[in-house]
């Protein structure tokens, strides 16, 4: 008996002890989403501005000015951006978002992947050591960019797309990322890169007719890679906030189940140790009524 109540101390110091540490990884979390979020509360509305202006630019171009960056080929080789984290610890974000990575690849990829044309680029170290244990053909060239997340890192891989679609590499890019909504919800999607997607033309479409200075072809030449480096770093910007969302989230949920626990654990202590004072009581009453006899 004194075995047991030893034994359930020790797991209710344990449970304790693993309580304080994911409390504290709860608020570490919510500080650092409270900045995550105000970046790319800031940033998605200009990045999403900038997107729908490229692609009505590039949809009015057609027969005037071809762009290497918004030819479409037939595609044979294909390139998907996949946007993990680096820690765990995030219930099921990095789960979910290689899920759609793979989700992605057997919908529309799965002849390419078959003929082993289907290459990956891992930002996040998480992405990158599942899929590359899955047999999936992954680099990571940028996977550390979250160790030190700027706008010129992220630009830098957006540099690397870009010149590897110019020179046929790759036929198609896409960017795989969790769209940030709130703390508790994250969207997971695959999203195009290259080529630059146009607006489709329908009756209730309208065309914007820009004017251009100065010259159109300068201006775009200018206007393009800026536009595509900001796409990247918005998914980017995205995933950084799912992530701490999820393990704000994940050691909330941690935190709770850990006082369920405790609860369970200390009525199971309180049982043992309340048998074990009947059982000492019996054994005085025993003995002192054998003495008597």
């Amino acid at each position: 008996m004194a075995g047991q109540l030893k034994e359930v101390r020790n797991r209710i110091k344990s449970v304790q002890s693993t309580q304080q540490i994911t409390k504290a990884m709860k608020m570490v979390s919510a500080a650092k989403l409270r900045r995550a979020q105000d970046a790319i509360q800031q940033m998605r509305p200009y990045a999403q501005k900038l997107q729908e202006m490229l692609s009505n630019i590039v949809s009015t171009l057609e027969g005037e000015t071809q762009l290497a960056l918004a030819t479409a080929r037939p595609v044979e080789n294909v390139l998907l951006i996949v946007i993990t984290s680096d820690r765990g610890l995030a219930g099921a974000y990095n789960a979910n978002v290689i899920k759609a990575a793979k989700a992605r690849i057997a919908e529309k990829y799965n002849s390419q992947f078959a003929a082993g044309k289907v290459t990956i680029w891992n930002i996040g170290k998480k992405g990158f050591e599942s899929l590359t244990k899955s047999g999936y053909n992954t680099k990571d060239t940028f996977k550390d960019i979250f160790l030190n997340l700027t706008f010129e890192n992220v630009q830098s891989a957006a540099k690397a797309a870009m010149q590897a679609f110019e020179s046929k590499e790759f036929d198609v890019v896409e960017i795989v990322y969790s769209e940030f909504k709130n703390a508790a919800s994250q969207v997971f999607k695959s999203e195009p890169f290259l080529p630059i997607p146009k607006v489709e033309n329908t009756q209730s479409a309208k065309k914007t007719d820009f004017i251009f200075e100065p010259a159109k072809e300068i201006l775009i030449a200018e206007l393009i890679p800026k536009i595509l480096n900001t796409q990247l770093y918005k998914a980017v910007l995205d995933a950084n906030a799912s992530e701490h969302g999820a393990r704000m989230t994940a050691m909330d949920k941690a935190s709770e189940n850990a006082n369920e626990l405790l609860k369970s654990l200390k009525l199971s202590y309180n049982r043992a140790r309340q048998a074990a004072i009947t059982t000492e009581l019996t054994e005085i009453v025993s003995g002192a009524a054998a003495l008597q006899g």
